[in-house]
């Protein structure tokens, strides 16, 4: 029994990015509509240009998501 194929990678791969999307999604969230962060290894109000890191960390983490999903569709 083969554990790991590439069905079976891409799996793990989408789970990792959910993982992602919802922490980062949380801390864009928290930073940009409530102001505050109280995470205590978090550094608060580190912004690349304009938006907040975590910002592109969760469009990083959305966009390795949908590029897996469509490879764990695709049959070849």
């Amino acid at each position: 029994m083969k554990f790991f194929t590439k069905q079976n990678s891409i799996l793990v791969i989408i789970i990792i990015s959910i993982a992602g999307i919802l922490f980062s999604g949380y801390l864009s969230y928290r930073e940009l509509f409530t102001y505050s962060c109280n995470i205590g290894f978090v550094a608060c109000g580190a912004k690349v240009g304009t938006l907040p890191a975590c910002v592109y960390g969760l469009l990083m983490y959305s966009l390795v998501f949908i590029v897996s999903f469509f490879g764990y569709k695709s049959k070849k």
